[in-house]
């Protein structure tokens, strides 16, 4: 098995990547979402290395600098699914954990519904199946709650607006999230990257393109599926649909009051879950 990796190419792409942990424990694949990267995972990468596994946490398409073209097209779900798998490949793994936060649940999914033989299990915390969230739209709040991702299919406003006053814009959109202002400024800091923004922006201008009938899929991977109550973008509709679209092993864990941003808010606990679950289902 390769160890020490910070790189890994899919065709003319090369992504960035954090591989912590001994080289030769079961690995994690930690995906990280909008507008956050893969150090949204340190405080989860610290309590699982400790106790022997191997984290791979990607920044992923648009993320990475050397994975960052400029087509909108070329971020539709397939291909950030097939970014994954190439990082699984190249972990020298048969078998990985997979967790995602927010987009990198929305990929998580995908990649459970289309590689389950590559995966342990899978984990994505607060993005509901992307079936119960499409059926979630029109028939109950979250279609207004998601208003955003109809702002961010504009072209070139919404940059210029979540820019504007040196990203104090989009800071005070993430502080209103519940986000801490130190880490609303870790993460729109690294959006001023030339082309970053407009990159993962692309990730939601992409979701036209998709084919709607591909998100139905029941899942065979034992799943948990983790969401918090006071996440003001993902609501409770979507949340209790999701065990209609898995067949195999289903736990849901609700965290009370939490916020969208589980991984940073409550380490520990979700840390907790997610050490639980894996014992539960060896990847050998």
């Amino acid at each position: 098995m390769l160890s020490g990796m910070d790189q890994y190419r899919r065709d003319d792409l090369v992504f960035d990547v954090r591989d912590a942990g001994p080289p030769d424990g079961p690995v994690v694949v930690l995906l990280h979402g909008f507008p956050q990267r893969n150090t949204s995972w340190d405080a989860i990468i610290e309590r699982l290395t400790a106790q022997g596994y191997r984290c791979l946490a990607p920044n992923q398409r648009g993320y990475s600098p050397g994975a960052r073209p400029q087509r909108r097209r070329d971020y539709r779900l397939p291909e950030l699914i097939a970014d994954v798998g190439a990082l699984i490949d190249a972990s020298g793994a048969e078998r990985v954990h997979l967790v995602g936060h927010d987009w990198g649940a929305a990929v998580a999914w995908g990649v459970a519904a289309e590689m389950p033989e590559r995966l342990a299990t899978v984990t994505p915390v607060s993005v509901p199946h992307p079936a119960a969230f499409l059926k979630a739209i029109p028939t109950s709040r979250q279609g207004l709650a998601s208003w955003y991702m109809y702002f961010f299919q504009l072209p070139w406003l919404p940059e210029r607006l979540l820019m504007s006053r040196g990203g104090g814009v989009a800071k005070a959109s993430l502080t209103r999230m519940r986000q801490t202002p130190a880490l609303a400024e870790r993460d729109i800091s690294a959006m001023q990257e030339p082309g970053a923004l407009t990159a993962g922006l692309n990730w939601y201008r992409a979701m036209p393109l998709m084919d709607p009938r591909a998100t139905g899929g029941k899942i065979t991977v034992p799943t948990m599926f983790v969401w918090s109550d006071d996440d003001p973008a993902l609501l409770a509709k979507g949340a209790y649909d999701t065990e209609r679209y898995v067949s195999g092993e289903y736990r849901f864990e609700i965290m009370s009051g939490a916020s969208h941003w589980i991984p940073e808010e409550r380490p520990d606990e979700l840390a907790g879950l997610l050490l639980d679950w894996f014992a539960a289902h060896p990847t050998a």
